[in-house]
């Protein structure tokens, strides 16, 4: 793990008003900046719980609309940042979230834990992807997992994609477990934070069981999957068996795992299939094309 250090909350807000200012009404703005004020003056919760709900009715839901040097800023604000994929009643609650006073940890945790349990669908999604943000991260861990059991796709995932929060903060097990049911669920393994950095031997023999568990009832698996194999021996006669499939796609992902895997053996086995290797070796085939040539990636 790589824990967050310390970053500014108020840098991450005035981008966030930047952006929103562009995109929605005056009238829908001067409404947020007075409750958020309040919010951050220690108004009564209440005011809290009703400015989060109202947020739709001011601002919409119209996606948001970011330029590359605002991506930049958010990442340079807070690493791993990224509301790429935001709607402005997202960025409207994250920003209320984030002007909720914090200096009493148990007070604010409440607070918290109230919308949390009492939030729909968006709200639950608004208030997932503001955890990176949020003051005190090591206290969230238990609500981070807990979003990660949702059995909802769209609340796992703004849990699981484009989240910084995962790969700080989850131990191996929570990680694993969540990577595997990514896997399941269908959704894109190359939108996880850092991903490749967290990859270890557990996480390859799950998947690789999960593989074979597939292949035995005439399933295939996606070639994403083998992004985190190739830590030993098991794990290498899956990868050879994939580079033997009619399958491009799949022999890549193979190959490219093996490229990467720390056994001399892999290196070994890549070396059988000499125009993946040179792909390789040349920069033409990396896991960052792969993502974006072979599965379509918009990151």
């Amino acid at each position: 793990m790589n824990l967050r250090t310390d970053y500014d909350v108020t840098q991450a807000i005035e981008l966030l008003h930047n952006c929103l200012s562009r995109q929605i009404s005056h009238e829908a703005l001067i409404w947020l900046e007075e409750k958020t004020n309040q919010i951050s003056q220690g108004a009564m919760q209440r005011l809290f719980y009703t400015a989060f709900s109202a947020v739709p009715r001011y601002l919409g839901k119209q996606q948001l609309t970011l330029s590359t040097q605002d991506l930049r800023a958010a990442a340079a604000i807070r690493p791993g940042w990224n509301p790429q994929h935001w709607s402005v009643d997202q960025v409207g609650r994250t920003w209320i979230v984030l002007s909720l006073p914090h200096a009493d940890i148990e007070k604010y945790l409440w607070t918290l834990e109230q919308v949390f349990t009492t939030a729909d669908v968006r709200e639950l999604i608004a208030l997932y992807q503001s955890l990176p943000l949020m003051p005190h991260p090591e206290k969230h861990y238990a609500r981070a997992a807990e979003g990660v059991r949702s059995n909802m796709t769209s609340v796992f995932n703004a849990v699981a994609l484009r989240n910084p929060y995962p790969a700080e903060y989850f131990d191996d097990l929570a990680w694993n477990q969540m990577i595997l049911k990514a896997v399941f669920v269908g959704s894109p393994l190359y939108l996880i934070h850092n991903s490749d950095r967290r990859a270890n031997p557990e996480l390859g023999k799950m998947l690789v069981d999960y593989a074979r568990e597939r292949w035995a009832a005439k399933r295939s698996v996606t070639p994403e999957l083998w992004r985190f194999v190739g830590y030993t021996d098991t794990e290498l006669q899956a990868l050879a068996k994939v580079l033997q499939v009619d399958d491009i796609v799949q022999q890549e992902a193979a190959a490219l795992a093996c490229a990467h895997s720390p056994l001399p053996q892999a290196k070994e086995l890549l070396a059988r299939y000499p125009h993946l290797q040179a792909a390789i070796l040349q920069g033409d085939l990396t896991w960052s094309s792969f993502s974006r040539d072979r599965l379509g990636a918009d990151t």
